[in-house]
């Protein structure tokens, strides 16, 4: 188990979905130098105690430090979001499902 509690075989899941951010689209680099290539780990709807598929996902650090703990609705209505064509029809679909889930 990670330091946030994600199951290994769950882990595995995430990674092979999420080779990009799920939401601004940034592919992360195998090996980089670079932070801003590098993934993180998102709970989509802020709650870090779900932990399924449908709610933990990778995104890029800068999206990570944008949303902190906005919901998804909030974000995207965000300064960050709009500068950067961020909308609901251009995230991740495990995200547009998180959004069609909150209404």
């Amino acid at each position: 188990m990670n330091r946030w509690n994600i199951p290994p075989a769950l882990e595995r899941k995430i990674i092979r979905r999420d080779r990009r951010c799920v939401y601004c689209g940034l592919k992360f680099a195998a090996r980089t130098s670079s932070r801003r290539n590098k993934p993180s780990w998102e709970h989509i709807n802020n709650d870090e105690h779900d932990i399924r598929l449908a709610n933990v996902a990778r995104c890029c650090i800068a999206c990570n430090a944008s949303k902190t703990t906005k919901t998804i609705a909030q974000w995207l209505n965000s300064d960050y979001c709009r500068a950067r064509g961020i909308t609901r029809k251009t995230v991740a679909k495990v995200v547009r499902a998180a959004l069609r889930a909150d209404g």
